[in-house]
Formats: structure tokens, sequence, C-alpha cells
């Protein structure tokens, strides 16, 4: 099931970067940007004093940029480029920890839009998300007194409902450079914790069945060609 859902989203992810790639040419305009997304991220962990919980939320970052195709003053396409770096804190006998993960991500959405060259533009977007880990580290690692090791392994992978809502300022007077300001959600399809290795007696894996949930807010800057 999860396969199959990985080859549909996947599938999907290409087709539409494939049709992005050979409609620029018919398209009203094109938008190049960079954004900055203070984040919020959840997902379960697992110990082995308190059971399976939900960690309390502790803020991260993501960066990077995106280009989006308008067919119209409405309707276009996004592509972006995302690298973020989503954090959760979590408790095991009263010492706090924070899990670390960072992730490549890849949303291409579909964006709808009161109008684009206005001076004022609301926007809604929707559409899947590859996230891809470049890495995952835990602070403040000990053993808390107790001989159990906690061992975080994620996948390599990731797959997720990316939505949002956002509001853009025209800067100039053709409009064409713009601010943007909103909110970005981002919902996770898959597992992302890896159980396929041996670990040791005195260790324990500390993800449990968690999917990434995340919230953010954005801002940035573009330019309409």
């Amino acid at each position: 099931m999860k396969n199959s859902i990985y080859k549909i989203i996947t599938g999907s992810l290409m087709a539409v970067l494939l049709m992005i790639g050979t409609t620029k040419i018919s398209a009203q305009s094109v938008e190049i940007g960079a954004r900055f997304m203070p984040t919020f991220a959840s997902f379960n962990v697992s110990t082995p004093s308190t059971g399976r919980v939900v960690g309390n939320y502790a803020i991260g970052y993501g960066f990077g940029g995106f280009v989006g195709i308008n067919f119209n003053e409405h309707i276009g396409i996004q592509g972006e480029f995302m690298y973020s770096a989503i954090a959760q804190k979590y408790k095991e006998l009263d010492v706090e920890h924070q899990i670390n993960l960072k992730y490549i991500n890849i949303p291409v959405l579909l964006s709808l839009n009161t109008s684009k060259h206005k001076a004022v533009n609301f926007n809604l977007v929707a559409g899947p998300q590859i996230g891809l880990s470049v890495g995952s580290s835990i602070g403040n690692n000990n053993s808390n007194g107790t001989a159990m090791s906690p061992v975080l392994a994620v996948k390599k992978g990731d797959l997720g409902l990316a939505y949002g809502a956002g509001i853009d300022f025209g800067l100039n007077s053709s409009r064409t450079v713009r601010l943007g300001i909103g909110y970005r959600g981002v919902m996770g399809l898959l597992d992302i914790s890896d159980r396929s290795s041996t670990i040791e007696t005195n260790s324990y894996y500390l993800l449990d069945k968690s999917k990434v949930k995340i919230n953010a807010a954005y801002i940035g800057l573009s330019i309409l060609f």
C-alpha cells in the first residue's frame, strides 16, 4: 500500500514538473522567488519510561526558492525547493531532549489567486510534497541514569500533502517585484521511522509509527516576468 502511494504521488509530481517545463511558452507569466520559513513540527516518540507520546513543538526553520507558472491571473502551478530543519522536544525521566530532522522538500502546488498582477493578491495552494532526509540528531542525548539508549533512525524519503494560504503585495509601479507572507501546512502520509536494522539490547528506537505534521509561516520576495 505504501509503495503504491509513493508511486502514485511520485508519478503525479513528475507529470506536473514535465507540464511546467512544456508550458512556459504559453504561460502568461513566470515568477521566481525565495522564502524564509519558520516551522513547528509534530511526530510520535516512543520511550521506555513513558511509552508512545507526542512531543512538544519546537521551532525550526526552512529556506529556499520557487518557480511559478501563471496560466492566467487566477490559476498557476508552483514548484519549490526548500531546505527544512524541523525539531521537536520530548521528556524522558524529567529530562528534556530535542529531536532534529533535516529535509530537502520539493512540493508542487496548484495555486489559486484573486489576481496575480494586482497591488494585493490573495492565494490558496495545495499539492504533493516529496521529502528527502539529509540528517538527524538528538540534542541532550544521555541515558538519564538508565541503561537504555535511544536510536534515531529515519527513512530516506517522505511523502506529504502540502497546503496553505498567503497574500502578496506589489512593491514597484509595475507590480512585478512582490513581497509575500503566508501560512504553510504539511500533512505527512507515510511513517518516517526506520526499524529495519538490528540494534543492541540496551537500545530502543525513538520514533514509533511517526508521520510528520508541520505548521509554518513564510516571508519572501519574488519577481514576475
